[in-house]
């Protein structure tokens, strides 16, 4: 251990965690729980620095599609929004927190001015949702965008997605009553509307007029999302590993479809910064959660993408975490409980270092943490009574990541509000993993 202890560096600046990046296109950097301040800011900061030095030009995270997509109009300088603030302003359901905290505005803010400065709108760097539990916000925002282009297949639309009426936006009663043949499902008629949008989607994108052509793109991705959410919610009722399952490959799948759209839209190849937590972006082949089947973005990326991947992770010790006791519940600031024997961040914290950086790629010396250790995961509720079986897993870390930031003491994100913001039947987002 001393081996891999005599490798680590200063977390301050991140030279060496740009120069371990190299000329990747594609760093997903994680986070240790939804509820982190050092994690978020952290993750901000060397954004930053990917966006102005390495020519980064997308942020795709943990969020849903139209919700993430009010924030990447502002950033881009097309939407009426006034303030960083007011694009955060669709982030309604459990748990707000996420996305509606004081780190978040900042980076927001920071997006916005750097695009200010950046003459060409396609070249300015956009901000995007890969999650896909808004399947009736998508519903809504498919059938508005018809309703401009082409108002025959908005009233085709509207009549196929009048399937889940009759469930008054509760998608778990929905996908209860389906899987087990207690209604049709509406399989059919999701995909079958996707397949048209699919059709049309570039002469929509090509029409003249004032809607952008990133609309289409944008609204084909609503049809996409509210196909695969429908399977999603059948899921949940036969197992874990299924949901879990069809929810990555959904947000790898959307990640590559940014890409290619990148492409298009920018005449350059796309290079895009990933937030989500350390259970989606550490390779789960690394994990006790791979051993049982479970798939991730991060095994998925590196997957389709090889050495053009890096995957980064954070760890702390002990601290505070912004998280809830139930779901719906109040964000409260929770104490996180010094880590347990045998784990990878008690091992840290015996190192003595208040904070550092852990290459992993490469490094001959850290081939001594190959042996699985527990991990940590707090995602949106923490509950320190039950933490080896609600919040440990095991993994080898240095095969789950290229690197790993420390910070051995840790403090609460600061929601923007204590209590979620607006009541819905949809289901919360994370649901039922938490992570």
């Amino acid at each position: 251990m001393k081996h891999a202890r005599s490798t680590i560096r200063p977390v301050d600046h991140f030279d060496s965690l740009l120069q371990l990046i190299g000329n990747a296109h594609f760093v997903l950097i994680g986070e240790a729980s939804h509820g982190t301040h050092e994690f978020y800011a952290t993750r901000a900061a060397i954004t930053q620095r990917l966006i102005t030095e390495k020519g980064f030009n997308a942020v795709a995270v943990e969020a849903d599609w139209p919700d993430a997509y009010r924030i990447n109009r502002y950033v881009r300088g097309i939407s009426d929004d006034r303030e960083a603030i007011d694009s955060l302003g669709d982030f309604k359901r459990f748990p707000t927190w996420m996305w509606r905290n004081a780190d978040v505005l900042d980076f927001v803010g920071w997006l916005r001015e750097f695009n200010d400065r950046v003459p060409d709108e396609a070249q300015r760097v956009g901000f995007y949702g890969l999650d896909l539990y808004s399947l009736y916000t998508s519903i809504e925002k498919v059938v508005r965008y018809l309703e401009q282009v082409d108002p025959e297949a908005a009233k085709r639309a509207k009549y196929r997605y009048g399937c889940f009426e009759q469930y008054g936006e509760d998608t778990q009663a929905y996908g209860y009553a389906a899987t087990f043949g207690m209604t049709e499902s509406c399989e059919k008629e999701v995909i079958s509307q996707l397949v048209d949008f699919r059709r049309k989607a570039s002469e929509y994108a090509s029409r003249d007029g004032h809607i952008p052509p990133d609309e289409a793109f944008f609204a084909e991705q609503n049809a996409r999302l509210i196909a695969n959410a429908e399977r999603y919610y059948r899921s949940m009722f036969a197992g874990r590993v299924s949901s879990w399952n069809l929810r990555d490959q959904h947000m790898a799948e959307t990640l590559h479809t940014l890409v290619e759209h990148l492409r298009r839209r920018t005449r350059r190849d796309a290079k895009i910064v990933v937030w989500e937590h350390n259970s989606h972006l550490g390779d789960a082949r690394a994990t006790e959660m791979g051993k049982h089947g479970e798939l991730n973005v991060g095994q998925l990326t590196r997957e389709r993408y090889g050495d053009d991947a890096r995957l980064i992770g954070f760890t702390t010790h002990t601290g505070t975490v912004t998280a809830a006791s139930d779901w719906d519940g109040p964000a409260e600031r929770k104490q996180v409980r010094p880590s347990m024997e045998g784990s990878y961040e008690l091992l840290f914290h015996e190192w003595g270092e208040e904070s550092f950086f852990l290459p992993l790629r490469d490094n001959e010396a850290a081939a001594h943490l190959e042996d699985p250790r527990l991990e940590r995961a707090i995602g949106v509720i923490y509950l320190p009574r039950s933490e080896r079986t609600s919040h440990y897993f095991y993994a080898s870390l240095p095969r789950q990541f290229d690197a790993i930031i420390h910070y051995d003491t840790t403090r609460a994100v600061e929601p923007l509000e204590r209590w979620e913001r607006e009541h819905t039947a949809e289901v919360p987002e994370t649901f039922p993993s938490t992570l």
